[in-house]
């Protein structure tokens, strides 16, 4: 056992409540009030000293401890999701009557074991007096809002040499580093209010252009990479009434890519879409970009350390309880659920598994069922490194009720502290070995050599945050 692992284990009771405390208020994008102070109020307890407010973001933080020698960040993250309000220890749907949000996600736990593993470096670099800094970003609106490439645009990580993190999940091994990348962006169309009956000849229809747009957008999906994705989502259809000719209307598009330069290249045709579908209506189109992701940067020097640090951990130990609780789970869901969920990381569960007992070996999964993150945009800044850690049960759907109704489950707690462990070894290790960031950084530069970075978030786009 190493001095983060005891360090770890000291500190986890106080972490697991700061856990509980985030899935007792689950606050959606940008509007994490509470669960921002719940870690400010952990950080001063821990001696950071804490910067608030970053990037613009009220709910965003850093916090610092240490001195001098390299930067080394663990990301955390405390967004819950809407609709998925749900009772904790229940395999069945059951929502709480006084919330509409659900922490379907684990960001509750992701936060904390995050700020855990950065508290045990702290205290690991002091007690050895070693130089070094370790720095917790408390990260919001990871779902949707992209906060991470607005504190990339805002220079949060220019002075960092590593960046570090995990996310809840049915395994634990470390990420096969391929995300893709996306970029949310509004289509407003405007046209001619007209009476449908008397006059239709007079009317120029947004919601013509809209629906039109999605046709183009539907046949574009032949001709576009198979690892691409494009969703989308009616925000303004013009109106309720029938017969009148709707004046406006407008959607938003989800368009993802396997690296920046498709993304930019697939949206480009997409504004072409948009604007032949104004060109055949006689309308007006409009857009603006919301959110975005880049895709994740692979980094094999860190990935290795981390597996390492993975194999002399072993899995999280799961008891009887917590499997029983897990199998409960399982039963509310489908076969292709359970194997789904292992075919992501190129996995075939046993027949009766519930919780995983096993690494992941490095590498595994073919990287074909990916979504989104916004910690791919500070990979591309940062020689960063993200694992997995086994926190619900086998085939739990991600943004599910199943997945809020574990999120203060025992076994959910025995997983953050065990990728509170990893994280936290990671760290410390990379403090002592200047020759591992070297490495790190020299593997980034290889990759992006040829590839400039382009930040999915324009400089003209501000974050959706109220006044």
């Amino acid at each position: 056992m190493t001095d983060t692992d005891r360090l770890v284990d000291a500190k986890t009771p106080a972490y697991v409540a700061l856990a509980d405390a985030v899935w007792d208020t689950p606050e959606l994008t940008f509007a994490e009030f509470r669960s921002a102070a719940a870690h400010r109020s952990q950080l001063v307890r821990e001696g950071f000293r804490i910067t608030e407010g970053v990037a613009g973001l009220p709910t965003a933080m850093m916090a610092e401890a240490g001195h001098d020698g390299p930067v080394i960040a663990i990301l955390g993250e405390y967004d819950a999701l809407p609709g998925l309000s749900q009772q904790a220890g229940i395999a069945e749907p059951r929502p709480l009557p006084a919330s509409d949000n659900g922490h379907g996600c684990g960001h509750n736990l992701l936060g904390a074991a995050s700020l855990l593993a950065a508290a045990a470096v702290k205290d690991h670099l002091a007690a050895r007096g070693l130089p070094g800094r370790i720095r917790y970003y408390g990260c919001p609106a990871e779902e949707g809002g992209s906060a991470k490439g607005f504190m990339v645009r805002a220079g949060c990580f220019d002075d960092v040499d590593v960046a570090i993190c995990w996310h809840p999940a049915a395994f634990t091994g470390v990420n096969t580093p391929i995300s893709l990348a996306c970029n949310e962006i509004d289509f407003r169309f405007a046209g001619h209010a007209a009476h449908a009956a008397a006059a239709p000849e007079l009317g120029r229809s947004a919601l013509d252009a809209l629906e039109l747009m999605n046709i183009g957008v539907n046949y574009l999906r032949e001709h576009m990479p198979s690892t691409a994705r494009i969703h989308y989502a009616h925000i303004d259809s013009g109106g309720i009434a029938p017969n009148v000719v709707q004046a406006q209307a407008a959607i938003r598009y989800l368009i993802r890519a396997r690296t920046l330069p498709e993304l930019h290249a697939l949206n480009a045709r997409v504004y072409a879409i948009a604007e032949g579908a104004a060109l055949m209506t006689e309308t007006r189109v409009a857009w603006q970009t919301v959110s975005g992701d880049a895709n994740l940067v692979g980094n094999t020097p860190l990935e290795r350390l981390m597996h390492q640090q993975l194999e002399r951990l072993g899995p999280p130990v799961f008891d009887a309880a917590d499997r029983s609780f897990a199998a409960a789970i399982q039963a509310t869901l489908g076969a292709d659920d359970i194997v789904t969920s292992g075919a992501r990381f190129g996995l075939v569960p046993a027949p009766g598994q519930s919780l995983a007992d096993a690494i992941y070996p490095l590498g595994a999964g073919d990287g074909t069922l990916v979504g989104s993150t916004d910690v791919g945009t500070v990979s591309w800044v940062v020689p960063t490194v993200q694992m997995r850690g086994a926190t619900y049960a086998i085939g739990t759907p991600g943004h599910s009720w199943q997945l809020v109704a574990q999120g203060k489950a025992p076994a959910a707690h025995k997983g953050m502290a065990h990728a509170a462990k990893a994280m936290a070894a990671t760290a410390a290790t990379l403090f002592g070995d200047p020759a591992l960031i070297a490495a790190a950084r020299a593997d980034q530069a290889a990759r992006l050599a040829d590839t400039p970075f382009i930040n999915p978030i324009p400089d003209d786009v501000d974050p959706p945050i109220a006044s």
